[in-house]
């Protein structure tokens, strides 16, 4: 081998070239080995991180199924502690007797409509109504005539806050608009009309 070398050594010195690529085969051939070295060590730092990673997700299912054992320990408890509870004796509550407020009197002295006598009212009279849709809505001006769902000369609708208590016509007095009452709704009418 020696023989080998010692001609390589005596065409490397006559040809510049074969000289560098014999040293460039010689340098790789050295680094070779350091770059398998290097792929080991990347492989184990690899399996290294997986190994920690696989015991991390371990550890996460084993608190995940702790808490789960928790939570049904805590209801089974919570089951024994309502039965407990359910164990114990319930009374009976008791109530005074109710009197009916119907049955007393108008000169019964605790029933005081002064309280309410000075409570505002709003008093409307309506002519009449009826539904169109905003388009036409939107196109009134001064002039238009809207056509209502009452004839003429039938009677007002004389409401309330909103409710209908009375039926009257329209009468003129001292230059101001009025209305006489025709007929007054009783209030088991108002009340049936409400439902």
């Amino acid at each position: 081998m020696s023989e080998k070398n010692d001609q390589d050594n005596a065409a490397d010195a006559e040809d510049p070239w074969a000289a560098a690529l014999a040293e460039q085969a010689e340098a790789e051939s050295k680094e070779q080995p350091e770059g398998k070295e290097d792929d080991q060590n990347a492989q184990d730092d690899l399996d290294q991180l997986l190994a920690e990673q696989e015991a991390s997700m371990k550890d996460a299912e084993e608190q995940k199924a702790d808490a789960k054992a928790a939570k049904k320990d805590d209801f089974e408890h919570a089951g024994e502690s309502s039965a407990a509870m359910g164990a114990k004796k319930v009374s009976r509550a008791e109530f005074e007797d109710l009197m009916d407020e119907s049955k007393k009197g108008k000169g019964d002295p605790d029933l005081n409509l002064d309280v309410i006598l000075d409570v505002p009212v709003t008093i409307s009279m309506e002519i009449g109504r009826t539904k169109i849709p905003i388009r036409n809505l939107l196109q009134l001006n001064q002039g238009s005539v809207v056509e209502l769902d009452r004839l003429a000369g039938e009677p007002l609708d004389v409401m309330v806050n909103g409710t209908l208590v009375a039926h009257g016509e329209v009468v003129v007095v001292n230059e101001k608009f009025g209305i006489r009452l025709t007929d007054v709704i009783s209030p088991a009418e108002r009340v049936r009309k409400l439902k």
